[in-house]
C-alpha cells in the first residue's frame, strides 16, 4: 500500500499587530569607496602624464569646428588635410621614362601608355634678376591599374609571411607545450625551462624582434616570418600546454590501465579532446599574423607594410589610402573564412 505524502508545513507568519523591522546591508561600504577614490586619483594622475586632458580639449575643439561652433582646430585641420590628400585613392602607376633606360617605346606593356606632363616653374634669372617662367616637360609610362597590381602582389607576400609565421609557431609550440604540461613533462627542470622559453617568446614584441632579424638577415620577408613565428609560438605553447593539463583524465587513466605509454596516452586520450581548441587558437594566430605582418613591414620585414611606410614617408597619401583599403578587404575576407572554417571543424 502506497504511503501517504506528509502534509505541507504552513508558512510561518508574524503575529497580527507586530511591527516588522528588517533591512538589507548596503552592497558597498566605506572601504569600497576609499578604493574607488584611490583608483580614480591614480587614473587622473596617469591621465595627466599621458596628456588625456589635452586630448579631450583638442577633440572637443575639433567637434566644435565641425559643427560650426569654432573657427579653428588643430585636430580638425590635420584630419581634413590628410583626408583630402587620400582621396581619391591611387589606382594607376606612373614612372618617369628617364628612369627606364631599357624601355622599348615600340613594345610597351599591354596595359601601359606614354604620357607627357607639363609643369610651369618660376626661376630667378641671374643676369636680369627677374623671375621667369619656365616650362618643364616630363614623360611618364602610365599603367592605369598598375598600382592595384603592385598592392595585390605585396598583400600576397603579406599573406605568405603570415602563413609561414603561423606554421613556424605551430612547429615550435608543439614540443614546448608537451614539456610545459605538468602531467606530461619528463622532469621538473624541463618544465621550468620550457615555461621560461614560452614566457620569453611572449614577452618580446614582434616589432622589436623584427628589427633584430632585419639587422641579421637584411630587409625582406625572412625577418617577418621569424618575428611572427617566434612571438606566436609563445602564445600557442602556453595555450596548448594549459589545455593538455585541463583535459579530462578518465580517458587517460583508461589508456594507462591497458599499458599505453605517455605518448600514446597523449595522442589517443588528450588530442581528441583538445583538437577543437587547438584549431581555434591556430586560426586566431593566423588572423593576427596577417595584421601584424603589416606592422613588422614598417621596419623593413617585407610585405605591404614596407610599401606603406615608403609611400607615407613620401607623403603620397593617395597611395596610402589604396593600401589601407586593401588591408581592410583582406582582413575582412580572412575573418569570414576563419569563421566558416571554425563552424565546419568545431
Amino acid at each position: 500500500m502506497a504511503s501517504q505524502a506528509a502534509p505541507a508545513k504552513p508558512i510561518p507568519t508574524p503575529p497580527a499587530g507586530s511591527r516588522l523591522a528588517w533591512q538589507l546591508d548596503p552592497p558597498f561600504g566605506t572601504r569600497h569607496l576609499l578604493v574607488v577614490l584611490a583608483a580614480l586619483a591614480v587614473l587622473l594622475w596617469t591621465g595627466h602624464r599621458v596628456e588625456m586632458d589635452r586630448m579631450v580639449v583638442l577633440s572637443a575643439q575639433a567637434i566644435a569646428k565641425w559643427i560650426g561652433l569654432a573657427d579653428e582646430s588643430q585636430v580638425a585641420h590635420g584630419i581634413e588635410r590628410v583626408a583630402k590628400s587620400m582621396w581619391p585613392p591611387a589606382i594607376e602607376e606612373k614612372v618617369e621614362v628617364a628612369r627606364l633606360p631599357e624601355l622599348d617605346r615600340n613594345n610597351l606593356p599591354w596595359d601601359a601608355r606614354l604620357e607627357t606632363q607639363q609643369r610651369i616653374e618660376k626661376r630667378m634669372n641671374l643676369q636680369t634678376l627677374q623671375l621667369e617662367e619656365t616650362v618643364e616637360r616630363t614623360e611618364y609610362l602610365v599603367r592605369p591599374w598598375g598600382y592595384v597590381f603592385t598592392v595585390a602582389l605585396k598583400m600576397l607576400e603579406t599573406l605568405e609571411i603570415a602563413l609561414w609565421g603561423t606554421l613556424l609557431s605551430v612547429l615550435l609550440s608543439a614540443p614546448l607545450a608537451y614539456l610545459a604540461a605538468r602531467n606530461y613533462t619528463p622532469h621538473r627542470a624541463a618544465y621550468l625551462l620550457s615555461r621560461g622559453v614560452i614566457s620569453l617568446l611572449r614577452s618580446a614584441p614582434e616589432l622589436i624582434v623584427a628589427l633584430f632579424f632585419v639587422l641579421a638577415y637584411g630587409f625582406g620577408p625572412i625577418a617577418g616570418v621569424l618575428a611572427l613565428g617566434l612571438h606566436a609560438a609563445g602564445f600557442l605553447g602556453k595555450f596548448y600546454a594549459e589545455d593538455i593539463e585541463n583535459a579530462d583524465t578518465k580517458p587517460q587513466e583508461a589508456l594507462e590501465a591497458i599499458g599505453a605509454g605517455k605518448l600514446r596516452t597523449l595522442w589517443y586520450g588528450v588530442m581528441p579532446q583538445v583538437m577543437p581548441q587547438y584549431i581555434a587558437y591556430t586560426l586566431y594566430i593566423l588572423d593576427r599574423n596577417v595584421r601584424m605582418a603589416t606592422v613588422v613591414g614598417l621596419v623593413g620585414a617585407g610585405g605591404i607594410g614596407q610599401e606603406l611606410k615608403g609611400r607615407f614617408d613620401m607623403f603620397q597619401y593617395d597611395h596610402v589610402a589604396t593600401i589601407l583599403a586593401a588591408i581592410f578587404v583582406v582582413v575582412f575576407l580572412l575573418d569570414q573564412f576563419s569563421a566558416r572554417l571554425r563552424a565546419r571543424l568545431l
